[in-house]
């Protein structure tokens, strides 16, 4: 079994919005047991990357397409912007770069 039957399971989807007003919308991995940590960065080309413990979105700007890439396949020339975690009360929220600096993921 892939995850604690135990742990509560959370289902995240990504929701993106540009200003033009395309739209875009992917499941991503589900939080199990805290590990839905999101660390938002800005990529070369008009892309944004969200990463996670187990899988990374690459949005494109550009035409507001969000599709799942590979580790390895990811640029390393990026800027952290910021991530979605919990907060000290286990409320979901955005942290800025300038107010939380990146944090990385445990291995497992």
């Amino acid at each position: 079994m892939a995850t604690d039957p135990f742990l509560q399971r959370f289902n995240l989807t990504l929701h993106v919005k540009a200003l033009g007003g395309c739209s875009s919308s992917t499941e991503l991995f589900p939080d199990t047991g805290y590990a839905g940590r999101r660390n938002i960065y800005q990529a070369p080309q008009d892309r944004v990357y969200v990463v996670g413990q187990y899988d990374a979105r690459v949005i494109d700007a550009q035409n507001c397409h969000t599709s799942l890439s590979e580790f390895r396949n990811l640029d390393r020339n990026v800027i952290f912007v910021g991530s979605f975690d919990q907060d000290d009360v286990k409320h979901w929220r955005y942290f800025p770069a300038a107010q939380r600096p990146e944090l990385p993921f445990q291995k497992r």
